[in-house]
């Protein structure tokens, strides 16, 4: 199984960006899907998942939205009205039964 996550960059706040994450390797159903994120000093989180219904971080609903294209694989996280504080590396994160696989993770980094 291989993530490759794409799509990180510096934007100026208010600005959008899209990551996207391209998933190959997998053969046995996807039983969640997440993007996460670590900021310097901090723990890593999860900013927006799937696994039944669609979850969302408080401090980035209403801004961000995550997508899935099962047609090709690919699951995107849509950022808009990014602010400094959502400056992190983006890692996107699948969960197969109890195996979970990550991404190399894409630096955003949000100017004010």
């Amino acid at each position: 199984v291989q993530l490759q996550a794409s799509g990180g960059g510096l934007v100026q706040a208010g600005g959008s960006l899209r990551l996207a994450c391209k998933v190959s390797g997998v053969t046995r159903r996807i039983n969640a899907i997440g993007w996460h994120r670590q900021a310097p000093g901090k723990q890593r989180e999860l900013v927006a998942g799937i696994s039944g219904g669609t979850m969302y971080a408080d401090a980035v609903k209403g801004r961000f939205t995550i997508s899935r294209d099962n047609v090709n694989n690919t699951v995107y996280l849509q950022m808009n009205s990014l602010r400094p504080e959502d400056t992190a590396v983006y890692y996107c994160n699948i969960r197969i039964q109890w195996s979970n696989y990550w991404g190399q993770g894409t630096e955003v980094t949000v100017s004010s």
